[in-house]
């Protein structure tokens, strides 16, 4: 057998691009290693922080993104994802400039949801910001018209905690936001059949938003890991 080379490194197929924040990553966060049950190599995009991204729609920053998915390429990833689901707006963007698969934002598993859902159910999208979740995101992610949307907006600590990219979270607070705000959804649309969370922070209160609710939950962690399947193909 004759090993061949190429990469800088092994064994980590997927790359994730991250904002530049400082806010805690819990287990169950994309930003914790530990959430994965695979390596992964992370690139900080440095001046992308989590207001600049959800809030000002990374206004100047595709360059960075696109400079940040190519180092990670040279060091051996096989496919780019990101950690935030604002991203989508560059979907089309970095699968133009780069030669491996591309997944922005979890906001992209939406229509494939619908699709494996009982008739006349429909998926609905948990998001960190309501309010800054235009059209455009959704439309990038290819998210059907009328999609409803809940948000943790308002609540007493994730939303601000996170877009104000503070060094504490108090973590039971924040586990409260997600699950009311999920509640909420799920109460103001009867045909609700899943959640997708958009927030790729929300992924550690996945399981207590689908207790709360008894709705499948999918979020970040489930798309990469379908994601990173596709990558490298178990063996048996």
């Amino acid at each position: 057998m004759i090993a061949k080379g190429g990469k800088s490194i092994y064994g980590a197929s997927v790359g994730i691009l991250m904002l530049d924040a400082r806010f805690p990553r819990i287990p169950g966060d994309m930003g914790n290693a530990t959430t994965w049950p695979f390596p992964v190599l992370y690139r900080i995009v440095r001046n992308a922080s989590p207001d600049r991204v959800v809030r000002h729609k990374a206004e100047g920053m595709l360059g960075a993104f696109i400079d940040a998915a190519r180092d990670l390429i040279k060091d051996g990833v096989d496919g780019i994802t990101t950690n935030c689901g604002f991203l989508s707006l560059f979907q089309e963007e970095l699968a133009e400039a780069v030669p491996v698969p591309v997944a922005t934002s979890s906001l992209m598993q939406v229509d494939m949801v619908n699709r494996i859902l009982p008739a006349r159910q429909r998926a609905g999208i948990l998001t960190i910001s309501a309010s800054t979740l235009t059209d455009a995101h959704l439309k990038h992610a290819q998210v059907p018209d009328g999609t409803p949307i809940g948000t943790t907006e308002g609540g007493r600590e994730f939303t601000d905690a996170i877009l104000g990219n503070k060094l504490e979270l108090d973590i039971e607070k924040a586990r409260a936001d997600n699950v009311e705000a999920a509640r909420a959804l799920q109460a103001a649309n009867p045909d609700l059949g899943a959640i997708v969370l958009e927030c790729t922070n929300m992924c550690p209160y996945a399981a207590d938003i689908q207790q709360a609710t008894g709705l499948p939950v999918f979020s970040v962690v489930t798309f990469i890991n379908w994601f990173q399947a596709g990558l490298v193909p178990p063996r048996f």
